[in-house]
């Protein structure tokens, strides 16, 4: 659920740029130079990227800077966004999470570096010393060994528990904790024992113990609810050259993980709570010792965290729940959220006490993600430091140019490895059938009027013939979902039935082989 790559925007939607200030809370407090232009670059990157609707808030020394919407909420209607418009903030959600577990830590409930299974004797991978050694501090730090194994949960049906129980059939990449790569589901693992501690969900420890505390009255962790608001905003996409309304995605099943939908108001307070190091008012939410904690490096992570290639970001870590590293001499830390829609950014200078949180409404899938958030808040930090502007304007298009020519040379590979002239082995009608995984769960090949497809849970899309007994699913198809360009391999037993069917759903291991069932 991290930020997706950018994609390119038209200047048009400049005329369409609608901003809308709560009373008190959109003027710049202190040196108002800060602000001045802002709008018109906000402006200026979101007609660029294809974003309708950006909320943003600013916060230095406790004090609201700014709490602001810029443009639409529901294009429709021509609807503005708010400070109380809710946006989805996808993997933000992971830093109250952990925040959850900073609490039990100080109630002597569980203990950072303790093996998960003290508490969830049930817990198991496949690698059996992870199994054994993994400790809540693990779980929330990005370091288990697995690759993100997504399509375990992206548009399924699986349960909360359901998931938890197919963890130990999912193939690990790396040894446990030799490297930093970002998994969603050790967070959904956190979120279990959040509830196995507690006898209370996820969600309703998130409501007693952050939400309501700190003021968050608008905040909710189901995209069930985000249309029962008074002011939301629906989902963007821009395909085929316009910005279109898409469906929600709910992922209760991995809430702890990234379901939480939050206003720039809400998050303003979340945000300052983090910097004044789990307090508010006068009273100590979490220790300030167990939020520093959360704020401290614990794992390198290779690549870097926003912009690749930069001098002033970095070098970057994570910490627990949040990504840790320095822009321009000064201490940084932040985390970026993305789901079907919506993407957004929350980041503070903890030594400043300057915050910021900046929310959108978009994902630009046409040629990667969209680039706003991550270029706003560094061009946002430039201001509040007084410092240089750096142009994260035009970095943004760079990059999402080099993520566009990336995109195209791997398609290009792709269909230059074909064997041409080849045909499939067996009549189409030999290819349907239902085919398992321990893990990922049942997927099925049907034959359908115009030749075979293929149903996974949500996912259902029409494939098309590579060569031998290789099919994909036909590149742009919307409801392809996930497999989208996904290649599907057919095997044989010794009779020469076919009876497997392989699949990369987790590209950085061997393909998901689904067997065939009687």
């Amino acid at each position: 659920m991290r930020p997706i790559r950018p994609v390119r925007l038209a200047t048009t939607l400049l005329l369409f740029i609608v901003t809308f200030t709560r009373p008190g809370l959109g003027q710049a407090r202190g040196n108002g130079a800060d602000l001045k232009g802002l709008d018109e670059a906000i402006a200026a990157m979101m007609a660029e990227f294809h974003v309708p609707g950006v909320g943003v808030g600013i916060i230095r020394d406790g004090q609201v800077v700014l709490a602001k919407g810029y443009g639409l909420r529901d294009v429709e209607a021509n609807t503005p966004v708010t400070p109380r418009t809710l946006f989805a903030i996808g993997s933000n959600s992971k830093s109250f999470t952990t925040v959850l577990l900073a609490m039990l830590v100080d109630e002597k409930k569980i203990e950072w570096n303790k093996p998960v299974r003290t508490w969830l004797p049930d817990f198991e991978l496949k690698d059996p010393y992870a199994t054994r050694e993994m400790t809540p501090q693990d779980l929330v730090s990005h370091v288990s060994g697995l690759p993100r194994h997504d399509g375990l949960w992206y548009g399924r049906s699986f349960t909360r528990q359901e998931l938890y129980k197919r963890l130990k059939y999912l193939e690990p990449n790396q040894s446990f904790r030799n490297l930093w790569q970002y998994q969603n589901l050790m967070f959904l693992t956190a979120g279990v024992l959040v509830e196995r501690i507690t006898g209370q969900t996820w969600e309703q420890q998130l409501q007693s113990r952050i939400f309501t505390p700190l003021g968050m009255s608008r905040a909710n962790a189901s995209a069930n609810d985000l249309p029962k608001a008074d002011d939301f905003s629906w989902a963007y996409d821009y395909r085929d050259g316009k910005v279109q309304k898409i469906p929600y995605r709910n992922i209760d099943q991995v809430g702890p993980a990234g379901s939480i939908n939050a206003s720039v108001e809400d998050m303003l307070k979340y945000v300052r709570f983090r910097i004044d190091y789990g307090k508010v008012g006068d009273k100590q939410l979490v220790s300030a010792r167990q939020d520093s904690m959360m704020q401290r490096p614990r794992a390198v992570v290779p690549g870097g965290w926003t912009f690749q290639g930069t001098t002033e970001v970095g070098p970057d870590t994570y910490g627990l729940g949040l990504a840790v590293t320095s822009y321009r001499g000064h201490k940084l830390v932040m985390h970026g959220g993305g789901i079907d829609g919506f993407i957004s950014q929350m980041a503070w200078l903890p030594q400043e006490k300057v915050g910021l949180v900046v929310l959108s409404n978009s994902t630009n899938s046409a040629g990667g993600g969209n680039p706003l958030p991550n270029a706003l808040t560094f061009h946002i930090m430039d201001r509040m430091l007084g410092l240089s502007r750096l142009d994260w304007f035009a970095r943004a298009k760079a990059q999402t140019v080099r993520g566009d020519s990336i995109q195209k040379a791997r398609r290009a590979a792709d269909l230059k490895d074909r064997v041409a002239g080849t045909s499939p082995s067996h009549a189409l009608d030999g290819y349907a059938g239902r085919y398992e995984h321990p893990g990922y769960g049942v997927l099925e090949i049907r034959r359908g009027a115009q030749g075979l497809e293929v149903v996974l849970d949500t996912h259902n899309a029409p494939l098309t013939h590579v060569h031998y007994d290789a099919f994909e699913v036909v590149p742009g198809t919307p409801q392809g979902g996930m497999l989208q360009n996904v290649r599907f391999t057919f095997g044989m037993d010794a009779k020469g039935a076919i009876n497997t069917v392989s699949a990369p759903l987790e590209p950085s291991v061997a393909p998901i082989q689904f067997t065939r069932m009687k």
